[in-house]
């Protein structure tokens, strides 16, 4: 069996050397336990079988849940002692996919894969947008992760990697939606509380402007704090050269040639999560990490979480752990639910940060009207525009994409004379 061992933060920071670490210890509770979580993670062994809840989860997929919703459907009802999130963070290529895949199933939580750009290219009919690409001005073109490992010092490289932080932040919404929702805990594959160490990363390597990193954080702090912050952070840690190594192993042609994944680019993600992001989490989440060198098994870590207590009772203000989830009233509770169930279009929106000094993050108003053209204006065929008798431009618009998903004919949705709202889609 492959050795796995937790290390101690401040060691881990300070030489970057790995040891093991203590757990901190649970102290007394004092609030009402129906406001409360429970403390300790179980997984299927210590449980006997599958988590059990204790109601039926709430559709919050097909349902509203707003205030009228809330005097009925109360939400601390559904929780038990797996009704947390954890995050799983580590370098590229260090097995984050399938070992987090394997720890949601063994404490019976909802999967949350990482997040990427076919997440805003692919439309909800699974339609590529990036075909579109031929008919675009250069501003408006596509630029995902393939892009920015054959040219990191493209001038879309800043909104590459804004476009992640949404992605990564409305996801971590969808994953407060479920487990307020149905009870059910949640794993994600990596968050937007680390994506900052991306950004920092790419302008310290000149991939990204300083005027465009100060929009990024600045918008990073229009929107971070309205989250609720991981009670678990797991990090699987490798050395650099053998993140090398598994990227080669890994063959993934983009990566593998990479001329954004430089040794030194490497390094500086390190050094970024372990002296800054891991450093700041762990004053609010739970931390374990492990020298995944050789790999590791889930099963062992499992135990190493069944043995934390997450302080959720803990009422000291200056105790800054699980103070996100600290929740004394019922009502607390759902309107948190509310928040993020019913007010994601409104959490959202505060993304919209004006910024139009930064050259790399503003198009241009002709360009912009191409590509709204192009992607929004005719849906699903080839439109050719003459002058005397000429072709002069031919583009092919994107099916599905006129009107929200659900209200577009033209790729089958029915029953439009009786839906009660139609909404113009908004995309940007």
């Amino acid at each position: 069996m492959t050795a796995v061992f937790r290390v101690s933060l401040a060691r881990l920071v300070s030489r970057g050397a790995t040891a093991p670490a203590t757990l901190l210890q649970a102290q007394t509770a004092v609030l009402p336990t129906v406001f409360m979580q429970k403390c300790n993670i179980s997984g299927k062994t210590m449980r006997g079988g599958p988590r059990v809840p204790k109601a039926a989860p709430y559709p919050y997929k097909t349902k509203k849940y707003g205030l009228i919703n809330s005097l009925f459907d109360k939400t601390s009802k559904r929780f038990d002692e797996n009704s947390k999130v954890i995050c799983v963070e580590g370098p590229i290529a260090a097995g984050k996919t399938k070992f987090a895949q394997e720890l949601a199933a063994e404490l019976d939580m909802l999967y949350y894969p990482a997040v990427d750009l076919d997440l805003y290219y692919i439309n909800p009919y699974g339609f590529d947008m990036r075909k579109l690409d031929p008919e675009l001005p250069p501003s408006c073109r596509s630029y995902d992760i393939r892009d920015f490992c054959k040219n990191p010092n493209h001038e879309q490289a800043a909104l590459f990697q804004m476009r992640m932080y949404m992605l990564r932040y409305s996801q971590y919404i969808d994953a407060l939606q479920h487990i307020l929702s149905t009870g059910q805990g949640v794993v994600l594959e990596r968050s937007p509380y680390s994506d900052f160490v991306f950004m920092e990363a790419m302008f310290r390597h000149g991939y990204i402007s300083r005027g465009a990193r100060s929009v990024y954080n600045e918008v990073r702090e229009n929107t971070i704090g309205e989250l609720l912050k991981p009670h678990l952070v797991i990090y699987l840690d490798l050395p650099v050269e053998i993140v090398q190594r598994q990227i080669r192993t890994r063959n993934v042609e983009y990566e593998a040639k990479s001329k954004a994944f430089t040794v030194d680019y490497l390094r500086d993600m390190d050094m970024l999560y372990k002296q800054h992001y891991l450093k700041e989490i762990s004053s609010h989440a739970e931390l374990l990490i492990y020298d995944w060198s050789s790999g590791g098994e889930a099963e062992v870590v499992v135990e190493d979480i069944e043995r934390l207590d997450f302080q959720q009772h803990e009422v000291d203000p200056h105790n800054k752990k699980m103070l996100d989830w600290r929740f004394t009233l019922e009502d607390e509770w759902c309107e948190a639910r509310i928040k993020y169930c019913h007010q994601k279009p409104t959490l959202m929106n505060y993304f919209n940060v004006p910024r139009f000094d930064v050259p790399e993050l503003v198009r241009s108003a002709d360009d912009g009207k191409v590509w709204r053209d192009v992607w929004l204006n005719v849906s699903g065929e080839i439109f050719v525009i003459f002058a005397f008798s000429y072709p002069i431009e031919t583009f092919f618009q994107a099916p599905g994409m006129k009107y929200r998903p659900g209200y577009n004919a033209d790729v089958g949705d029915s029953g439009l004379l009786t839906k009660t709202k139609i909404g113009i889609n908004e995309a940007s």
